[in-house]
C-alpha cells in the first residue's frame, strides 16, 4: 500500500486522457447533484474540478485506507466546491458517487453544501471562507512536531485571499518554516458581485512573495503544467510554495463559462439539456431521484473522529495559605509539569502551545523557557492562532491557546465555532476575565464569555475557584480528548479552606467536570458562585453568620453544566442567590434559572452580575460601583429572605 507522491517526472499521456475522461464524467455529477438539490455551486466547482483531479488523484492519499497516519492532507478551502470535492473522490475510490450525487444536500446525507470532514478523503469542514489556509498550516505543523512525512495541500479561490486570517496564515508559514505546504489557488477572476479584480483588487502573486514564499503561475486547466508545478513545489523544501492557477469559471459547458450567475445557481432544465448535450453526460436523473425519495431523513450521526491521547498526568500539587500562587501561576506551574512529562515523550501525545505576544501574562513563559520546540509565538494575529491551534489538535498533538479573554473568545468567536464543528481537541486558556481585569477598562473587561462558549455545542468550560483547583482541573482536561475552555481573572485569589482552615481543593481532592462544591453549609438560602467571587462569597457568609443568618456557599466550576439535581433539591429548600462577575443576561445566573424552570422547579432567585460595560478601576472599587462587593451580596441576601 506503499504510494508515492506525485511519483512521475512529467505527467504520461495516457494519464492526461484518464484526467480529460474523468473531469467529463464529474462535470456531468456536479450538475445533476446540484439540480436534483436545487442549490449548490456549480460554477466554480468546474472552475476547481481540474485542480482536485491533479491533486487528489497523486497526492500520498488511499482511498482503501483514507485515515491512514502517514497520508497527505488537503484542505479545501472554498468549501462551497464541494460538489466537485464529493464528484472527484466518488470516482477515485472513496466512495460510491452516486450516493454523494444522489442525496447531496439533503438532510441527513452526510454530502452536505460544503465539505464536511465525516466524509473519507475530506481532512477539514470549510464554509467560512479565509480560514483554509490557518487549518493547513495546523496540519503542516503537527507533522513536523510528530516528525510525519506528510505534504499538506491547501486549495483555495482567488476572492478569499482578501482576508486578513489568509495573511496572517502566510506570515506563519514563512516564520515558521513550513515548506512541507502547498497552496493552490482557483484564479478564475470571478465571484458572486463580478469579476475578483473589480470587487476588490489584489495583486496575490506580490502578497505571498512578499511573505516570504515561492509562486507559481500556470493555467489550471493543462494537467502537465499543473502536475509539474505542484510536483516542484513538493520536491522543493526550501520555502512553502503558491500555484496560481488560472482558470474559466464553468469550463467546458459553454453557455456557463465565465459567467458569475453560476457562481451558486443551479441550472435550469433547459440549460441541463443542453449542458449534457455538450458533455455527452446521460441522463439519468429520473432514476437518481428516487434513490434521493427514498432516503430516510434522520437526524445525524456524530462523524467526529477522534484519537487516543496518552499523557502522563503527573502528581496533584497542593498550595497552602499564604503561599504567593496564582491561578495563572498555577495553570503555568501545571502546563511546564506537563510538557516535561509529554514533550518528545516516546508513546505519550505531545503538548503544543501557542502564544499571542501575552506569554509572561498567561504564564506559559516557564513552557517557552524550556520548552522551545513545542512553543510557538504568533504575534498578534489571534484568529490564525485559534485556527491553527484548533486544526492541528487534530492530528495526534494537544493544542493550548493562552490569550486574554477579549481576544482568545470575543475576537475569535468564529474560529472556534469551525473548530467545534471539527471536533479539535484544543485546551483554551482564558485570563484576564471579567471586571477583574481592572484598569484596562472596557474594551479588556470579558465579560460575556460564558455566554459565547454556550453557543459552542462541544465545548466545555471551566472556572477554577483557586490554585489548588485550577492544578487539578489542567491536568484533567489534558486526560480528555476534546475543547475546553478554562477561565480565570487577573488578580490573585486566595487558596480555598474549610473553616478549620484546611484546602477545600488540595490533597486528595479530584476534579469532577459537572460536580459542584459546597464550601460553606447552611439552610436558608444558596448563594452560587465561582472563580475570583468565590473568596468574596465566603466572607459574604461569615458576615451573615454573625448576624444569625445561615446560608450555603457553593462553587460551581463547571458553569455550563451544573449539576441539576443538585440545584433541584436546594431550589425547593430556599431562595437561590447567584454572584458572578459577568454578563448578567448570559452568564451562570440565566444557566440556573433556565434549569430550573425546565425541571418545574419555582423560587426565588436572585441574579447579581455585570449589567453594563464598566469603567477603569481596580476591581474592588468596580464591584463597589457595579454593585458586586461583597456587602451588595449581603443585601440581596437579606432582602431575599
Amino acid at each position: 500500500m506503499n504510494k508515492e507522491r506525485f511519483p512521475y517526472q512529467a505527467l504520461p499521456d495516457a494519464e492526461v486522457d484518464r484526467l480529460k475522461e474523468l473531469s467529463r464524467l464529474c462535470k456531468g455529477d456536479i450538475l445533476k447533484m446540484t439540480s436534483l438539490a436545487g442549490s449548490g455551486h456549480p460554477g466554480g466547482s468546474i472552475s476547481s474540478l481540474d485542480i482536485y483531479l491533479v491533486v487528489f488523484s497523486y497526492a500520498k492519499i488511499f482511498p482503501e485506507d483514507p485515515y491512514r497516519e502517514d497520508r497527505d492532507r488537503i484542505v479545501v478551502s472554498h468549501g462551497h466546491t464541494s460538489p466537485a470535492v464529493y464528484a472527484v473522490l466518488g470516482r477515485l475510490g472513496f466512495f460510491d458517487v452516486k450516493d454523494a450525487v444522489a442525496t447531496f444536500r439533503k438532510a441527513g446525507s452526510i454530502f452536505e453544501g460544503h465539505v464536511e470532514r465525516a466524509i473519507p478523503g475530506v481532512e477539514w469542514s470549510t464554509g467560512n471562507l479565509g480560514q483554509g489556509l490557518s487549518a493547513g498550516c495546523g496540519f503542516a505543523l503537527a507533522a513536523k512536531v510528530r516528525g510525519l512525512d506528510y505534504h499538506t495541500f491547501v486549495l483555495m479561490s482567488d476572492a478569499e485571499q482578501v482576508k486578513g486570517q489568509v495573511s496572517e496564515a502566510r506570515k506563519f508559514a514563512n516564520k515558521f518554516k513550513l515548506s512541507n505546504i502547498t497552496v493552490v489557488i482557483d484564479y478564475n477572476n470571478k465571484q458572486i458581485s463580478g469579476n475578483f479584480m473589480d470587487v476588490m483588487p489584489m495583486d496575490i502573486r506580490a502578497n505571498y512573495e512578499a511573505d516570504g514564499w515561492k509562486v507559481l503561475e500556470v493555467d489550471g486547466h493543462d494537467y502537465k503544467a499543473l502536475y509539474s508545478a505542484i510536483k516542484q513545489t513538493v520536491e522543493d523544501t526550501s520555502a512553502p510554495y503558491a500555484v496560481i492557477a488560472k482558470t474559466i469559471m464553468g469550463k467546458g459547458v459553454s453557455f456557463m463559462e465565465d459567467d458569475e450567475q453560476y457562481h451558486g445557481r443551479a441550472l435550469r432544465e433547459d440549460e441541463m439539456k443542453r449542458a449534457f448535450e455538450e458533455l455527452s453526460i446521460e441522463n439519468d436523473r429520473s432514476s437518481l431521484m428516487k434513490i434521493r425519495d427514498a432516503m430516510c431523513i434522520k437526524g445525524k450521526t456524530d462523524s467526529c473522529r477522534r484519537y487516543a491521547v496518552s499523557v502522563d498526568l503527573g502528581e496533584s500539587v497542593t498550595y497552602n495559605p499564604g503561599d504567593k500562587i496564582d491561578n495563572r501561576s498555577a495553570f503555568g506551574n501545571a502546563l511546564l509539569d506537563l510538557g516535561r512529562r509529554n514533550c518528545g515523550k516516546g508513546g505519550k501525545t505531545p503538548i503544543i502551545v501557542f502564544d499571542c505576544d501575552l506569554m509572561d501574562s498567561v504564564r506559559t513563559g516557564k513552557f517557552a523557557r524550556e520548552l522551545p520546540d513545542y512553543f510557538f509565538q504568533m504575534g498578534v494575529q489571534e484568529h490564525n492562532t485559534a485556527t491553527v491551534a484548533g486544526a492541528a489538535s487534530i492530528c495526534g498533538v494537544i493544542s493550548v491557546f493562552a490569550d486574554f479573554g477579549v481576544f482568545g473568545i470575543d475576537e475569535t468567536y468564529n474560529q472556534h465555532r469551525l473548530n467545534d464543528i471539527n471536533c479539535t481537541n484544543l485546551k483554551l486558556i482564558l485570563t484576564h476575565l471579567g471586571l477583574d481585569v481592572g484598569q484596562d477598562g472596557k474594551t479588556h473587561h470579558c465579560i460575556d464569555y460564558i455566554g459565547l462558549i454556550r453557543n459552542l455545542y462541544g465545548y466545555k468550560l471551566i472556572i477554577p475557584a483557586d490554585a489548588n483547583q485550577m492544578d487539578r482541573v489542567i491536568r484533567y482536561i489534558f486526560s480528555e480528548y476534546g475543547n475546553f475552555a478554562v477561565g480565570m481573572g487577573r488578580e490573585s485569589q486566595p487558596i480555598i479552606t474549610d473553616e478549620h482552615g484546611k484546602p477545600i481543593f488540595g490533597g486528595d481532592y479530584t476534579f469532577v467536570y459537572g460536580e459542584m462544591d459546597v464550601v460553606r453549609d447552611g439552610d436558608r438560602a444558596t448563594i452560587l458562585s465561582y472563580g475570583n467571587m468565590l473568596h468574596r462569597a465566603i466572607r459574604a457568609w461569615e458576615i451573615l453568620r454573625e448576624k444569625g443568618i445561615d446560608v450555603r456557599v457553593v462553587n460551581v466550576p463547571s458553569v455550563l453544566d451544573p449539576d441539576v439535581n443538585a440545584l433541584e433539591r436546594w431550589g425547593k429548600e430556599g431562595p437561590i442567590v447567584v454572584y458572578e462577575d459577568h454578563n448578567i443576561h448570559t452568564g451562570l445566573g440565566s444557566i440556573i434559572a433556565n434549569s430550573l424552570v425546565e425541571r418545574g422547579v419555582f423560587t426565588r432567585l436572585v441574579k447579581l452580575g455585570v449589567r453594563r460595560y464598566a469603567p477603569s478601576g481596580r476591581p474592588d472599587e468596580l464591584y463597589k460601583v457595579e454593585g458586586l462587593s461583597v456587602d451588595d451580596l449581603v443585601r440581596a441576601v437579606e432582602e431575599v429572605l
